[in-house]
């Protein structure tokens, strides 16, 4: 990939405009978000954020680069590239002097050979070139430095890839936002009732029957919005990780539904 920044066009294909109106809509960094937290990046316990340096590659609201620093790293980079989601980020991280808050795109990450954790939650399964954004990520790090991404898995999610994806790609992702979040409400109604009267096959639905209304529509709302949405089996995020020359690579099945896959730079 050229040093140059990502075209326009290539970075929106990853829907930073759709996600800027969720995390604005949706600010509030929750009790619940540290226990997603610690799910998605399963293959780190919290003494391994312990005096890290680290790089949260699409960083939302801020909350996954919260949590690192109340672990005791001692600070990173917190990337995004759409304003109302940047506002956002700096204002949840204001307590952290530690950790900047930048606007770069993820195929545009500069550094190399610097952090010793670079992550990325949510974000590269909707990224048009994902394993150009993998390999951006491994640069990032230090020899011997990890890089963890979470990812939807293609187990478990059946019902998702061969009925409500085609919907998204065909309806929700092209229909303006207020329209989508209003949709969003009754689609949320019914799941909600489902979790209530006993609907918890797999550990995600046991999950959010734990979650208030509001958090469970923006996440309802978030499956809803993106141009882009892959479902990874766990050897394609093995092999993710693997096609940026990572090594030592891991994967852990999330809610019994999504990947979180970690792997470490050669040592020079």
């Amino acid at each position: 990939m050229s040093e140059d920044a990502a075209p326009a066009a290539m970075v929106a294909r990853g829907s930073p405009d759709r996600f800027g109106y969720s995390w604005d809509r949706y600010a509030e960094i929750l009790p619940e978000h540290e226990e997603q937290f610690r799910r998605w990046t399963a293959p780190l316990t919290r003494e391994d954020w312990r005096d890290v340096r680290f790089l949260d590659a699409g960083c939302g609201i801020g909350r996954n680069s919260y949590w690192p620093m109340t672990y005791g790293a001692t600070g990173g980079v917190a990337l995004d590239v759409d304003d109302r989601t940047l506002a956002r980020a700096r204002t949840n991280l204001s307590h952290f002097s530690a950790v900047e808050v930048r606007r770069q795109s993820i195929y545009d990450i500069a550094e190399e050979n610097v952090f010793d954790v670079a992550f990325s939650i949510g974000v590269v399964h909707h990224l048009e070139f994902p394993d150009r954004a993998v390999a951006r990520m491994a640069r990032a790090v230090k020899p011997g430095g990890r890089v963890l991404i979470w990812l939807y898995g293609r187990e478990n999610n059946g019902w998702i890839v061969n009925l409500f994806d085609p919907l998204r790609t065909a309806l929700f992702s092209r229909l303006p936002l207020g329209f989508v979040h209003a949709l969003s409400w009754p689609l949320t109604a019914i799941l909600w009732g489902l979790l209530r009267l006993g609907f918890e096959r797999i550990e995600y639905f046991r999950l959010l029957r734990r979650f208030s209304f509001a958090h469970l529509r923006a996440i309802v709302f978030d499956h809803m919005i993106p141009r882009i949405a892959r479902y990874y089996t766990r050897d394609e995020a093995l092999a993710l990780l693997r096609s940026a020359e990572l090594v030592i690579v891991e994967a852990v099945w999330v809610n019994e539904m999504s990947w979180s896959v970690c792997g470490r730079k050669r040592p020079q």
